[in-house]
Protein backbone atom coordinates (compact mmCIF):
# COMPACT_ATOMS: atom_id res chain seq x y z
CA UNK A 1 0.00 0.00 0.00
CA UNK A 2 1.80 3.09 -0.87
CA UNK A 3 1.58 6.04 1.58
CA UNK A 4 -0.45 9.52 0.61
CA UNK A 5 1.91 12.18 -1.10
CA UNK A 6 3.13 14.18 2.30
CA UNK A 7 4.53 17.38 0.11
CA UNK A 8 2.92 20.77 1.94
CA UNK A 9 0.97 22.85 0.21
CA UNK A 10 -1.26 25.62 0.33
CA UNK A 11 -5.22 25.13 -0.40
CA UNK A 12 -6.08 28.74 -1.33
CA UNK A 13 -9.67 30.37 -1.91
CA UNK A 14 -8.78 33.53 -3.92
CA UNK A 15 -12.70 34.05 -4.22
CA UNK A 16 -14.06 34.00 -0.89
CA UNK A 17 -13.61 37.66 1.65
CA UNK A 18 -11.53 37.65 3.13
CA UNK A 19 -9.06 35.40 0.93
CA UNK A 20 -8.39 32.27 3.12
CA UNK A 21 -5.54 30.54 2.79
CA UNK A 22 -4.85 27.00 4.21
CA UNK A 23 -1.56 25.35 5.17
CA UNK A 24 -1.03 21.67 4.82
CA UNK A 25 1.93 20.25 6.18
CA UNK A 26 5.20 22.21 6.50
CA UNK A 27 5.39 26.21 5.80
CA UNK A 28 9.00 26.75 5.23
CA UNK A 29 11.79 28.73 2.67
CA UNK A 30 11.18 25.81 0.05
CA UNK A 31 7.47 27.43 -0.32
CA UNK A 32 7.24 30.59 1.09
CA UNK A 33 7.99 32.10 -2.88
CA UNK A 34 4.72 31.37 -3.79
CA UNK A 35 2.62 31.81 -0.74
CA UNK A 36 4.11 35.46 -1.82
CA UNK A 37 3.41 35.69 -5.21
CA UNK A 38 -0.92 34.61 -4.45
CA UNK A 39 -0.59 37.41 -1.84
CA UNK A 40 0.57 39.38 -4.14
CA UNK A 41 -1.64 39.02 -6.68
CA UNK A 42 -4.38 39.20 -5.00
CA UNK A 43 -3.55 42.66 -3.06
CA UNK A 44 -3.32 44.28 -6.82
CA UNK A 45 -6.80 42.78 -7.57
CA UNK A 46 -7.97 44.82 -4.75
CA UNK A 47 -7.83 42.11 -1.86
CA UNK A 48 -6.70 43.16 1.23
CA UNK A 49 -8.33 40.57 3.79
CA UNK A 50 -6.66 37.88 4.84
CA UNK A 51 -7.21 34.34 7.24
CA UNK A 52 -4.15 31.96 7.28
CA UNK A 53 -5.77 28.94 8.44
CA UNK A 54 -3.09 26.88 10.95
CA UNK A 55 -5.26 24.11 11.48
CA UNK A 56 -2.95 21.45 9.64
CA UNK A 57 0.12 23.06 9.24
CA UNK A 58 2.78 20.09 10.64
CA UNK A 59 5.43 23.38 11.54
CA UNK A 60 6.75 26.53 10.06
CA UNK A 61 10.00 27.98 9.66
CA UNK A 62 11.72 32.00 10.27
CA UNK A 63 11.62 32.54 6.21
CA UNK A 64 7.80 31.28 6.14
CA UNK A 65 7.22 33.84 9.45
CA UNK A 66 9.04 36.84 7.80
CA UNK A 67 7.20 36.36 4.51
CA UNK A 68 4.38 37.32 6.99
CA UNK A 69 5.70 39.58 8.08
CA UNK A 70 6.43 40.97 4.97
CA UNK A 71 2.70 40.73 4.15
CA UNK A 72 1.84 42.36 7.36
CA UNK A 73 3.94 45.43 7.21
CA UNK A 74 2.42 45.65 3.42
CA UNK A 75 -1.17 45.60 4.83
CA UNK A 76 -1.12 48.49 7.59
CA UNK A 77 0.42 50.53 4.62
CA UNK A 78 -3.04 50.29 2.44
CA UNK A 79 -5.52 52.92 2.44
CA UNK A 80 -7.79 51.75 4.16
CA UNK A 81 -5.78 48.98 6.48
CA UNK A 82 -5.78 45.38 5.20
CA UNK A 83 -5.73 41.91 7.84
CA UNK A 84 -4.35 38.84 8.28
CA UNK A 85 -5.87 36.76 10.86
CA UNK A 86 -3.95 33.82 11.93
CA UNK A 87 -6.41 30.86 12.73
CA UNK A 88 -6.93 27.50 14.23
CA UNK A 89 -3.12 28.48 15.56
CA UNK A 90 -1.83 25.55 17.67
CA UNK A 91 0.46 25.75 20.78
CA UNK A 92 3.66 25.09 19.19
CA UNK A 93 2.82 27.57 16.10
CA UNK A 94 1.82 30.19 18.25
CA UNK A 95 5.04 30.09 20.89
CA UNK A 96 6.84 30.83 17.30
CA UNK A 97 4.59 33.67 16.18
CA UNK A 98 4.76 35.50 19.69
CA UNK A 99 8.89 34.69 19.79
CA UNK A 100 9.45 36.73 16.62
CA UNK A 101 6.85 39.07 17.55
CA UNK A 102 4.27 38.80 14.86
CA UNK A 103 1.50 38.79 17.34
CA UNK A 104 1.79 42.27 17.42
CA UNK A 105 1.17 42.92 13.49
CA UNK A 106 -1.58 39.99 12.76
CA UNK A 107 -4.67 38.91 14.45
CA UNK A 108 -3.95 35.89 15.66
CA UNK A 109 -6.96 33.71 16.66
CA UNK A 110 -5.30 30.32 18.84
CA UNK A 111 -8.71 28.75 19.51
CA UNK A 112 -11.43 27.36 16.97
CA UNK A 113 -11.97 30.11 14.56
CA UNK A 114 -15.25 30.17 13.14
CA UNK A 115 -15.31 30.29 9.57
CA UNK A 116 -15.57 27.92 7.02
CA UNK A 117 -13.20 26.57 5.27
CA UNK A 118 -14.06 23.64 3.11
CA UNK A 119 -13.63 25.43 -0.07
CA UNK A 120 -10.18 26.64 0.31
CA UNK A 121 -9.29 23.76 -2.25
CA UNK A 122 -7.24 24.87 -4.83
CA UNK A 123 -3.48 23.94 -4.62
CA UNK A 124 -0.78 26.86 -5.19
CA UNK A 125 2.11 25.76 -7.78
CA UNK A 126 6.02 26.39 -6.31
CA UNK A 127 7.60 26.75 -9.39
CA UNK A 128 11.54 26.11 -8.65
CA UNK A 129 13.44 29.24 -8.33
CA UNK A 130 17.26 29.84 -8.55
CA UNK A 131 19.60 29.52 -5.65
CA UNK A 132 20.14 33.31 -5.97
CA UNK A 133 15.97 34.28 -6.12
CA UNK A 134 15.87 32.01 -2.87
CA UNK A 135 19.01 33.34 -0.85
CA UNK A 136 16.90 36.88 -1.35
CA UNK A 137 13.66 35.78 -0.24
CA UNK A 138 14.91 34.17 2.85
CA UNK A 139 17.00 37.43 3.41
CA UNK A 140 13.96 39.83 2.71
CA UNK A 141 12.04 37.55 5.16
CA UNK A 142 14.88 37.65 7.87
CA UNK A 143 14.92 41.74 7.07
CA UNK A 144 11.06 41.99 8.04
CA UNK A 145 11.29 39.68 10.93
CA UNK A 146 13.97 42.60 12.61
CA UNK A 147 11.40 45.39 10.84
CA UNK A 148 8.78 44.40 13.22
CA UNK A 149 10.99 43.73 16.29
CA UNK A 150 14.37 44.50 16.05
CA UNK A 151 15.09 42.38 19.45
CA UNK A 152 15.15 39.65 16.20
CA UNK A 153 18.45 41.00 15.19
CA UNK A 154 20.93 39.04 17.65
CA UNK A 155 18.73 36.05 16.51
CA UNK A 156 18.91 36.21 12.75
CA UNK A 157 22.29 38.17 12.50
CA UNK A 158 24.76 35.27 11.35
CA UNK A 159 21.75 33.76 8.88
CA UNK A 160 21.90 37.75 7.56
CA UNK A 161 25.87 38.22 7.07
CA UNK A 162 25.71 34.70 5.22
CA UNK A 163 22.77 35.47 3.07
CA UNK A 164 24.26 39.27 2.18
CA UNK A 165 27.43 37.69 1.42
CA UNK A 166 25.58 35.34 -0.60
CA UNK A 167 23.73 37.43 -2.70
CA UNK A 168 26.26 40.07 -3.41
CA UNK A 169 28.55 37.29 -4.61
CA UNK A 170 25.45 36.60 -7.49
CA UNK A 171 25.50 39.71 -8.12
CA UNK A 172 26.73 41.03 -11.87
CA UNK A 173 30.53 43.20 -11.57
Amino acid sequence: MSEPSSKPVYLVDAYSDPVVVRIEGRASFQNSACLRDFIDTMLQQGKIRFVVDFQHCASMDSTFLGVLAGVALELRRLTPPGSMVLARVGQRNLELIRNLGLHRLLIVDAGDFQMNFDKCNTALTCPDSSELESARLVLEAHENLITIDETNRSKFQDVLAFLRNRVDQQRPA
